[in-house]
């Protein structure tokens, strides 16, 4: 099986990007965040990281805040884990897959307890 290297670089991104904002970041505003996915460019030098933050839009507009003002430090703790040439610059987007996930597991749950047959028959 054949890999790029920028998909297993966007892999170890996704892992050292993970503990750099659970572990080493202590802004107020960040909320639970999880990284879910990083696309990485061929050239390893531009980086979406795709974010799920718990919480309402505004909570999660204030966690983007804090992550994008915390971008410096994150691309100096990047850059002195990654044997690279050159730190990628990372832009934040929220992954909206998991709300959407949840939101379609709800509909699909009340429409199972609607049409649910009596079993007093």
């Amino acid at each position: 099986m054949h890999f790029k290297r920028s998909s297993q670089v966007a892999e170890v991104i996704k892992r050292e990007m993970s503990d750099i904002i659970s572990n080493h970041i202590k802004d107020p505003r960040l909320g639970f965040i999880t990284v879910t996915g990083v696309d990485l460019t061929d050239d390893l030098r531009y980086a979406k990281v795709f974010v799920s933050i718990f919480g309402e839009k505004d909570k999660q507009q204030e966690s983007l805040k804090g992550l994008d003002s915390a971008k410096g430090f994150i691309r100096r703790e990047m850059g002195s884990r990654l044997r690279l040439r050159y730190c990628p610059d990372f832009d934040f987007k929220v992954d909206e897959s998991i709300a959407y996930g949840d939101k379609i597991d709800r509909l699909l749950n009340q429409i199972s307890t609607k049409e649910k047959p009596d079993d007093s028959q």
